[in-house]
């Protein structure tokens, strides 16, 4: 059985034969304007690139700070004339150059820590559980991915997972640090033996469920398992986001609409992974009463350190934009799309301009049910560290967890930094703890 390691090597010299260095793009890519690349840098940047894929030779500049911005958005996909993956290029890139010396070490440790504290500060213990304890293997239709991040903003999986029980599926949740998709280890730790265990043992759990999909909350997840490490390991079942179920099955979901949900909303999306953005406007579209004004996009495939933080100038612009929109005299509501995003804007509520909701709580209230509470969102909008902890150790003891009052209010600040928007890489490490 071939190892994740020698999967690695293999598709990076692969990848690195097909590529010719013709630097289209480097030419087409939004963040190479907010680097020292000039307009005739492509072919040496990617030589740069290639060498490191092909024979582990260090990358320098102008290379080096153009692979670390990259910000996934994908737009350069559809631009490479021999048909290269260059997003997929760049994440086998950066798992190599983790590997040389640039990782962060303890970084899954730390991270998995703060999204315990995180979830335990916000859930009963049985929904703690059921976020975060791997159920017994049975046969199932679906598998529900939650990966680890989502965890600290558990509402809006329990609101999916109210969306599937609509739905009637026969379904499986499984998530949590004890089910990582593996990300961490190989493209930030650069852990490659440790990574191959963490993605192995995930997707052995995937099969014990003989499930037909395996449907991913996590963007990250999708783009791991399924775009930079497609074809590691043959699967039984389908891999994807779980807008791709809802919208297959989104003329059964809406004849179930039975509530109006009056509000004028802007939808923030990405630009990467533009078609999860385009299933959930079309969801959210259909729902009695709801008008969507706008869909605003913003860069990248994802809010945070894996995603558009990684370009932070042109996040900047971005957000700033979505924010004014969203303030507009016609809409009330803005609308989040992932864990990420939800967990940055979340906070922007506390301005009074609009509400901050995501598209899950507008399927739940069209289904005429009470979306979860938003807990994380509370405590953004709060950020008053002494009465955060007191209100959450209530639920801290109550789900086990024993944690000194002190100890709480000073790394709160820690923990909830983790998730806005910093810019540049020290946004995913948020003093060490995670994206």
């Amino acid at each position: 059985m071939k190892t994740l390691s020698d999967y690695i090597e293999n598709e990076a010299r692969g990848i690195a034969q097909a590529c010719t260095a013709c630097g289209r793009c480097v030419e087409v890519c939004p963040v190479t304007p907010t680097t020292e690349v000039g307009p005739d840098d492509g072919p040496a940047v990617m030589r740069g690139i290639l060498a490191l894929l092909a024979d582990d030779a260090p990358l320098a500049e102008p290379g080096l700070t153009w692979s670390r911005k990259c910000n996934g958005c994908g737009l350069c996909i559809p631009e490479c004339p021999e048909a290269v993956n260059p997003r997929r290029l760049l994440m086998l890139a950066n798992a190599k150059e983790a590997r040389q010396g640039t990782a962060t070490p303890e970084l899954f440790r730390k991270m998995a820590r703060s999204i315990r504290l995180m979830a335990a500060m916000q859930l009963v213990p049985e929904e703690y559980n059921r976020l975060l304890r791997i159920p017994r293997a049975r046969p199932a239709d679906v598998v529900f991915y939650l990966g680890c991040n989502p965890i600290r903003t558990p509402h809006l999986l329990f609101n999916a997972m109210t969306v599937l029980d609509a739905l009637e599926v026969d379904y499986e949740v499984m998530g949590g640090p004890g089910a990582c998709c593996g990300i961490i280890h190989s493209k930030w730790e650069g852990a490659w033996k440790q990574a191959g265990k963490v993605t192995d043992a995930t997707l052995d759990r995937f099969g014990e469920f003989q499930p037909k999909n395996v449907l991913s909350w996590c963007p990250s997840c999708v783009i791991h398992l399924g775009e930079t490490f497609k074809g590691y390991r043959p699967a039984s079942f389908d891999f994807d986001h779980i807008t791709r179920y809802l919208i297959d099955r989104a003329s059964e979901l809406t004849r179930r609409f039975s509530t109006a949900v009056d509000r004028r909303v802007v939808l923030h999306a990405h630009d990467g992974m533009a078609e999860v953005a385009e299933r959930v406007a079309a969801l959210i579209g259909a729902i009695p009463g709801l008008s969507l004004v706008e869909t605003v996009a913003e860069p990248g495939y994802t809010c945070g350190g894996s995603g558009a933080d990684r370009s932070p100038e042109l996040k900047a612009e971005a957000r700033a934009r979505t924010l004014a929109r969203a303030g507009a005299d016609d809409v009330d509501t803005l609308v989040t799309l992932y864990h990420g995003c939800h967990a940055q804007l979340a906070g922007t509520e506390r301005e009074g301009r609009f509400e901050v909701v995501n598209w899950t709580d507008l399927l739940v209230e069209a289904l005429g049910q009470t979306p979860h509470h938003d807990i994380s969102k509370e405590l953004r909008v709060q950020q008053d560290w002494s009465a955060i902890a007191e209100a959450g150790e209530v639920y801290l003891r109550a789900n086990g967890v024993e944690v000194d009052r002190e100890w709480l209010v000073d790394i709160l600040p820690q923990v909830f930094a983790q998730t806005e928007f910093k810019g540049g890489l020290e946004c995913f490490a948020g003093g060490g703890e995670g994206r």
